[in-house]
């Protein structure tokens, strides 16, 4: 199943959501899974860094929109808990994000 947004709403540098992804711009466009794999919170919330990683709005986790894998564990708090970052990465090596696929049509993204 496809859907389409606008090329214009979607600017470098932003993420929204559509259905079940995270649809970001990084100077490509991506779509991965809406869910981190921490304690879930909504991925279309987040920021794009300056390596085109997503954040998470939460706690800061950041991920490969290319592989959908953490590439850097919960922050804050969660930081400072033996192990956690370690066991998070490893389970989304092995679950990775999904990944969906960003299509340009004109000035309109299909996002399947």
């Amino acid at each position: 199943m496809s859907h389409d947004l606008p090329a214009s709403d979607l600017p470098e540098g932003t993420v929204t959501g559509v259905d079940g992804f995270a649809v970001g711009n990084n100077g490509d466009y991506f779509a991965v899974g809406r869910r981190c794999r921490h304690l879930r919170a909504d991925l279309a919330g987040g920021s794009i860094d300056d390596d085109g990683c997503l954040v998470c709005p939460w706690h800061h986790a950041k991920y490969d929109v290319t592989t959908g894998v953490m590439v850097r564990g919960p922050q804050g708090t969660f930081a400072r808990i033996p192990g956690l970052e370690a066991t998070i990465k490893a389970f989304t090596k092995a679950v990775p994000l999904k990944r969906g696929t960003v299509t340009v049509d004109g000035d309109q993204l299909h996002v399947s």
